[in-house]
């Protein structure tokens, strides 16, 4: 059986992490998760819920010790912790938070500081079978769905990307707005940090001036591990931002525009990443060089009319992806949307991405987003709604917009001007959240 180490590239004292309190070495890192090991309930499922990404890291690590397995949903919402209640019996909770755990028993995450470290000699290996982590979609497109991964698979997903942003010859600091928890935070800020011998910062910072501030706490080079809507509000807030060496963004479509506003203002490369939960992260692509994207080292693609699967060194098994894909020599393919993502109506066709392009690009919208209903009207007509952030804007002047760049039948029924749209901490737009605020139109009208 193989067996691959918890951290690669690293030695016992160098820096793992950078904390408020400092740096924190390898060994030091070991040895609190040796204490926390044995400070765990007894169970196989342990619903990690801390904010902090080095706590998050220490008790994911106590979970291998202990042959645990880490559940990682990307909401928290009492809907997902009941769903988790029942399907996973005997769950317990880590947190360093104050946090509703919704009936779950809990164990708050201990002071760890004094653990020792002097008896700490090797870094410890796990079985390339062991089940690690059970992940979860967002529900983006529906109720998030649970997918399992083994050691060996997030070992070789770790150092591909390692590999691919070059990482394993040159390690940069790691300092990411998205959580730890989200499979796209899990692989570019915890993994990355494990298998590509980088440190990380241990916060989660989200405003513009944390972002400085956490950037200015870890030494260069460093790269910055974002999405688009959080490289959005950090640029338009126009605040000095400290030497970046390179960004990382994935979660959503990241227009080129953005891309090249973002490399101007950091004078770095910004660098997409492709994948899904399922999946794992597949391709990445410099989005200011063009459209293609490359395949990360061992992954591959198999394609059957519309279908195409991906498999190879760190999927796990073979896995239908959701968006068209069109192969191209030498590992490289383009997208053209989301299956669902196609919309037909009357006969025309388009897609969710193509509308939320247009309506955003719209003088004065700062957010926007269109929906497609799950059900018809009593016509049995299909009906688009949309939502929309637009202050001193009112709903026909942004609909007379509208008319200008798409058909007809395309245009909203209805269109629902918002403060903010309910985006999750990695910028998405869970669909039940949009369904749940049409509902609430249609009965308030």
């Amino acid at each position: 059986m193989t067996h691959l180490p918890l951290l690669s590239r690293h030695g016992l004292d160098d820096t793992l992490a950078w904390t408020p309190d400092g740096p924190v070495s390898v060994r030091q890192f070991l040895a609190q998760a040796r204490v926390l090991a044995g400070q765990l309930p007894p169970g196989k499922w342990l619903l990690n819920v801390c904010q902090d990404r080095y706590r998050f890291a220490v008790g994911f690590a106590a979970c291998l010790l202990t042959g645990k397995v880490s559940l990682q949903p990307a909401s928290h919402a009492a809907a997902t912790l009941e769903r988790i209640q029942a399907d996973y019996p005997g769950t317990f909770c880590l947190r360093d938070t104050p946090f509703d755990t919704v009936g779950l028993p809990s164990l708050d995450y201990p002071d760890l500081t004094q653990a020792p470290s002097g008896d700490v000699h090797a870094i410890p290996e796990f079985a390339a079978e062991q089940l690690a982590a059970i992940l979860f979609t967002s529900g983006s497109t529906g109720l998030p769905q649970a997918h399992c991964k083994t050691w060996g698979k997030l070992v070789w997903n770790g150092r591909a990307e390692a590999e691919r942003l070059g990482l394993d010859r040159h390690p940069h600091a790691l300092v990411g707005t998205v959580p730890v928890q989200h499979s796209y935070g899990f692989e570019s800020t915890f993994l990355l940090a494990l298998q590509g011998g980088c440190p990380f910062w241990s916060g989660k910072p989200f405003y513009p001036q944390d972002i400085c501030a956490a950037l200015e706490a870890v030494p260069g080079p460093r790269l910055l591990v974002s999405t688009p809507f959080h490289l959005a509000t950090l640029l338009d807030a126009e605040v000095p931002l400290p030497a970046v060496d390179l960004l990382l963004s994935a979660t959503a479509p990241l227009s080129s525009a953005l891309a090249a506003r973002a490399e101007a203002s950091c004078q770095a490369p910004l660098l997409e990443i492709y994948g899904s939960t399922e999946s794992g992260q597949l391709a990445s692509r410099r989005t200011t060089a063009g459209p293609a994207w490359e395949l990360l080292s061992g992954v591959e693609l198999e394609q059957a009319g519309e279908q195409t699967w991906a498999l190879g060194r760190h999927v796990e098994g073979r896995i239908p992806l959701g968006d068209l894909i069109e192969v191209l020599p030498e590992g490289r393919f383009l997208l053209h949307g989301r299956h669902g993502d196609l919309i037909n109506i009357a006969g025309k066709r388009t897609s969710l991405a193509y509308l939320n392009h247009q309506i955003c690009a719209l003088p004065g919208v700062r957010d926007g987003a269109f929906l497609l209903p799950e059900t018809s009207d009593e016509r049995g007509t299909t009906r688009l709604a949309a939502f929309a952030v637009a202050p001193g804007l009112d709903a026909r002047q942004l609909l007379d917009g509208l008319r200008q760049r798409l058909d007809p039948v395309f245009l909203p029924r209805p269109l629902i001007l918002l403060e903010s749209l309910p985006r999750n901490s990695t910028g998405k737009l869970p669909r039940q959240e949009l369904l749940a605020l049409l509902a609430a139109r249609k009965r308030h009208d």
